[in-house]
């Protein structure tokens, strides 16, 4: 039994009712004019009411076309009223018919009453008399012609695909971009550089859809959806994308913000119409990038009444993902940089069975990336690629690509034949601290405080035990900044007490150092101040670092304080919070004061130097203040710790930001 029944198709019996619209009026409709005999048409010319007269020579007949005056007195008095199956006519109609006797005579009679009365102004036409059947021919083939055009471009073009009688236009139909057999995915694993345990992992994804007997017949299931977590730039979407280049399938991709539109239901047809598409082309991939633009938990930060469309399309997704086994070798891979605010009934195991965080690339990670990304690239061989790794620690894998292609600019604007090592370090400057600015004017007085500025940081990171080295230091405008410092921070899983209360120290050192100078202080350390209390917030009410609140931590992982008004401690426990807050700065900073004021000669020292050079470098603190004890053997690759001025005053706003 045939079960495919797409419904009853309307447009059909519509063309049909219009086609007998169209010629009725010649079969059924009769003439719309009425006939008139020769005396009445002479009073008629006589009293200037007919514009035209078209005589047939073959049949004794003529059409009498009146002027507008005659049509208002004798149409709306005599004539029959015009019958609405004339509208279809693609010919003008008389307003009488005349059957004439003598052609000569009639014509004579005519000219005579025209040479009468010069005013009349009525025209006569000879012609040959159409065959109705010829007339009714070509306005059947141009009412078809136009019902032909309707149907194609209105219901083909703009149709959702399934031809008459679908839906007018495809708004309900998934906006997945298909690669498959015809367009194939060109991205492999080799493609892919680091992220080894990432690849580990969707391996077993590759596997399963290139041989899935081996999983099936132990009884293992692969997981339905496999969602990738990690921080903006880390190759999310490229890992993807390898896996459907790697496992040779049909890959569905698309955003998350493709099922979201302002019409009702749509988002969930889409959802079901891209699964429906990749159930009919298993074994499949659909990939979901931002998944989070549909899949954000309900009922959250909704104070209008809630978006409801958002809502259904994510039921409809949840459905979806529950509506197909194992068995149907279509798999969800979904990605965000936002996992914490997802739905927990999308986080579920059957649905999205595994996650896998793509973090940030280590130091051989980076080098791996560097590698890829340099085969385009015409490089100096003097070039090393574990340099470059250890010149960008915190950058991500498009970080790095565009670390890449700034040298290979840079290096063109140079006019270099290759690309040299002093290219890839004017990038990663450029991309930090933006385009350096040597001929922005300012004033004295503002140079030297930017130079104490720095000065401080320097000498404060290089005193202090656990704050990071600072090997170059430089005055000339960069950006927006009016100075800017580079570290080489350590690459560290954990960070004690110690090392965080040494960076508030040396991030404070800026400020300290306009104190001892110049016994006053300006609107530069901005930004500074702005992050030692998002750190000191975050030793007291986060990491439990602090010994007057204790092992406490009021950080929530799920996302959902967000979205609530209140705070999960007491009046009197925020009370104390701000208090450790303010106690943990003020002591840094006096601390700061302290280190520079005993060392007051060696800040003068380096900001005399860097007033001088306008750019120092790690080698120039050796000479002020010697070896660090405990410092381990240190690459002489720097890192940028960027100043921002701020808007007040234009005065330079001390950012430090380690990458």
């Amino acid at each position: 039994m045939n079960n495919n029944n797409k419904g009853f198709n309307w447009f059909f019996p519509i063309a049909i009712v219009v086609m007998l619209l169209i010629f009725g009026s010649n079969f059924f409709g009769g003439e719309t004019s009425k006939p008139l005999d020769e005396q009445q048409f002479y009073t008629l010319v006589e009293q200037g009411k007919v514009q035209d007269v078209m005589v047939y020579r073959d049949n004794f007949k003529a059409d009498v076309f009146l002027t507008q005056a005659g049509k208002n007195e004798l149409v709306k008095k005599d004539q029959p009223a015009e019958s609405p199956l004339s509208l279809f006519n693609l010919k003008p109609q008389p307003d009488y018919t005349l059957t004439y006797g003598d052609l000569r005579y009639f014509q004579e009679r005519f000219n005579k009453i025209k040479a009468d009365n010069p005013k009349i102004e009525t025209k006569m036409d000879f012609g040959v008399a159409e065959n109705p059947l010829t007339s009714l021919l070509f306005t059947a083939l141009f009412w078809i012609g136009i019902m032909v055009l309707f149907y194609y471009v209105l219901f083909r073009k703009m149709g959702s695909g399934g031809g008459p009688g679908g839906q007018i236009f495809s708004i309900g139909k998934s906006k997945a971009k298909l690669f498959d057999e015809k367009d194939k995915v060109q991205i492999n694993f080799n493609d892919v550089a680091g992220l080894e345990g990432a690849k580990e992992e969707v391996q077993e994804v590759v596997d399963f859809l290139k041989n899935s007997e081996k999983y099936t017949k132990l009884g293992g299931k692969i997981p339905k959806g496999v969602l990738l977590v990690g921080p903006p730039g880390t190759g999310k979407t490229l890992l993807a994308k390898a896996v459907a280049g790697e496992a040779k399938v049909p890959f569905f991709s698309l955003s998350g913000s493709d099922f979201v539109e302002m019409f009702v239901g749509v988002g969930a047809s889409r959802v079901r119409d891209l699964f429906a598409q990749a159930k009919a082309k298993s074994p499949a991939i659909i990939f979901i990038d931002e998944i989070d633009a549909i899949g954000r938990a309900r009922g959250k930060g909704q104070f209008t009444g809630g978006n409801d469309e958002r809502e259904n399309t994510l039921n409809q997704l949840l459905t979806e993902m529950d509506g197909f086994g194992t068995d149907t070798n279509v798999i969800l891979m979904a990605a965000t940089n936002r996992a914490d605010i997802l739905d927990k009934a999308l986080m579920r195991a059957g649905r999205f069975d595994r996650s896998i965080y793509v973090d940030l690339p280590e130091l051989h990670e980076r080098k791996e990336i560097f590698e890829v990304h340099l085969k385009k690239i015409k490089v100096d061989e003097t070039v090393d690629r574990e340099f470059l790794a250890k010149q960008t620690p915190g950058f991500s894998g498009a970080d790095i690509a565009n670390v890449c292609n700034e040298a290979a600019l840079i290096a063109a604007r140079n006019n270099h034949e290759t690309v040299n090592k002093q290219d890839f370090l004017d990038a990663v400057d450029r991309i930090i601290g933006g385009l350096e600015k040597k001929n922005k004017v300012i004033k004295p007085s503002e140079k030297k405080r930017v130079a104490f500025h720095e000065a401080g940081h320097a000498t404060i990171s290089w005193l202090v035990e656990h704050a990071a080295p600072l090997l170059k230091v430089t005055i000339v405008p960069r950006g927006r900044s009016l100075g800017a410092a580079w570290y080489l921070p350590e690459e560290r899983q954990l960070t004690t007490t110690e090392q965080m209360n040494d960076e508030l120290c040396a991030t404070l050192g800026g400020r300290a150092a306009e104190q001892v100078t110049f016994g006053n202080i300006s609107t530069g350390a901005l930004s500074d101040l702005e992050r030692v209390t998002k750190q000191a917030q975050a030793m007291v009410t986060i990491y439990g670092l602090n010994d007057k609140v204790g092992n406490i931590s009021y950080y929530d992982s799920s996302g959902q304080s967000e979205y609530s008004f209140g705070k999960p401690y007491s009046e009197s426990t925020a009370k104390m919070i701000d208090e450790e807050i303010s106690k943990i700065i003020e002591f840094q900073y006096q601390r700061a004061v302290q280190i520079l004021s005993e060392n007051r000669d060696k800040l003068n020292a380096l900001a005399t130097k860097l007033l001088e050079k306008e750019v120092i470098f790690r080698e120039d603190l050796e000479e002020v203040f010697g070896k660090r004890a405990w410092d381990p053997e240190l690459s002489e690759t720097p890192m940028s710790d960027i100043d921002n001025p701020a808007t007040a005053g234009n005065v330079l706003n001390d950012e430090s930001t380690t990458v």
